[in-house]
């Protein structure tokens, strides 16, 4: 029998009337309701590990960016020790936010309103007139510094969290983390960021973008269609089983509510070329297509930084789309180009909440640091074309979430729910190595069902 969430709003509404475990439902209202939203900034964003960028935007000591951990804005700094570190960008004399700027390189942030100034890890230095103490009588210096979060370096990727005893970060990806090591973990060099992040504001819920970065390949069908029959995405125009690709594949999943959709090589990319894959080694199959963002020459890379299995797995059925729960979407998309250039897009996007009713779509490009420069333009050509502001693919997407959202606010409509029951149910496909919650054949709601119980068990949690 289920156990029943604490968490009831002042109307009485129970987090189990929102979040339906026995029928596989969410109430529409989960995307308006402002104390829920008050609740998930305390239960899941101070709480869960966040992305806020990539290391290669901050090489140099004293270098920072600013980002924000759901409302709440730091300062992401690299110290003189050369560490990442990052800081409440709060001031703990008078609340002023103590760095204005968005990037740049500083050995000193000093606040604008009385002057306390602090190190790039943090630490405080002092106020203006020392010798009159401004910073208090008798108080430890140490004990003044700017509030810091817990950081990880992942593959590059700069992760923190304020729950400092909490989950590290290999727990939090559990058994993701094998196929998101594949994306993220594969080269000798690793990942840099092609120029600063996209940023625009959404007028949404940051679930409504949220849930469907829990592998909704559904969607594809029906809202994408259109890029399919004109050979943006390809596919054909004769039935809709043939214009989606990667319908069928293997969604993986776990219980952290992270999800990859792994899509078989041979069968998915034949829409876009007949690839010859039966009989071929791993290696054969990585040189007739290799991952995006990969060169021939760097396919040994693979092998010094991933198991036999792993590299097995991006050859055959390799993880391209997915999302780490709460608010990251993964998009290594393969999409081979007709003239010639390099194909593929590298592209992780964060839904960073804005308040109830909007939220900040940030969007990184990536490419492969040890790729050649022609390699990095088109992989920077290719995720612009596809994703973000001018994204062929995402403008579909950012249609559809306001109209969602609007639908949310009325009185009836509110009370809709959001149905999660075309379900295929766990199933391990046979000779498979990686872990996890599998759920091979045809693209369902398992993994994004998975998402809101991983969203039910953190606001449930006191």
């Amino acid at each position: 029998m289920l156990q029943h969430a604490g968490l009831v709003l002042n109307d009485g509404t129970t987090l189990d009337d929102l979040v339906m475990r026995n029928s596989n439902e969410v109430s529409l209202r989960v995307m308006t309701d402002k104390e829920l939203y008050s609740h998930e900034m305390e239960r899941i964003f101070a709480k869960t590990w966040l992305l806020l960028g990539h290391e290669s935007e901050i090489p140099k000591a004293g270098d920072f960016i600013v980002r924000d951990m759901a409302e709440d804005n730091v300062i992401v700094a690299r110290g003189r020790d050369g560490d990442v570190h990052v800081s409440l960008n709060v001031c703990p004399h008078r609340g002023m936010r103590v760095c204005l700027g968005e990037a740049g390189n500083k050995t000193i942030h000093q606040c604008i309103y009385h002057g306390w100034a602090f190190r790039p890890n943090g630490d405080f230095i002092g106020a203006p007139i020392e010798k009159e103490k401004m910073h208090g009588n008798d108080i430890d210096k140490a004990t003044l510094g700017l509030k810091k979060a817990r950081t990880h370096l992942y593959g590059g990727l700069i992760f923190a969290t304020w729950n400092v005893d909490g989950p590290s970060f290999d727990e939090y990806l559990g058994d993701i983390k094998y196929y998101m090591d594949q994306l993220f973990c594969r080269t000798d060099n690793g990942l840099e960021l092609l120029g600063p992040p996209q940023r625009f504001i959404v007028p949404c819920n940051w679930k409504v973008a949220g849930e469907q970065s829990g592998s909704d390949g559904f969607h594809t069908l029906t809202l994408h269609r259109s890029l399919m029959e004109g050979g943006v995405m390809g596919g054909t125009a004769e039935t809709i089983y043939d214009q989606a690709p990667g319908m069928y594949g293997v969604d993986v999943s776990c219980a952290q509510g992270h999800s990859l959709r792994c899509l078989e090589a041979e069968k998915t990319f034949k829409m876009f070329a007949d690839v010859p894959f039966e009989g071929k080694s791993v290696v054969e199959r990585l040189n007739l297509l290799t991952p995006p963002g990969i060169t021939k020459e760097m396919i040994p890379q693979l092998f010094n930084n991933l198991s036999a299995d792993q590299v097995e797995q991006l050859a055959t059925i390799p993880p391209q789309v997915g999302g780490m729960f709460p608010n990251v979407l993964i998009a290594f998309i393969f999409a081979p180009r007709t003239d010639g250039g390099s194909s593929g897009a590298l592209a992780l996007h964060t839904y960073v909440p804005k308040g109830p009713d909007h939220v900040e779509f940030v969007n990184f490009i990536f490419a492969e640091k040890d790729a050649p420069e022609q390699m990095k333009r088109d992989m920077l050509q290719n995720s612009i074309q596809a994703t973000g502001t001018s994204g062929t693919i995402e403008q579909d997407d950012a249609d559809v979430w306001p109209v969602i959202m609007r639908n949310a606010r009325g009185a009836v409509s509110k009370h809709i729910t959001l149905k999660y029951q075309a379900l295929h149910g766990h199933e391990r496909p046979e000779g498979w190595k990686g872990g996890g919650l599998l759920y091979p054949g045809f693209t369902k709601d398992d993994t994004q069902w998975n998402w809101w119980l991983a969203y039910y068990d953190l606001m449930s949690a006191a």
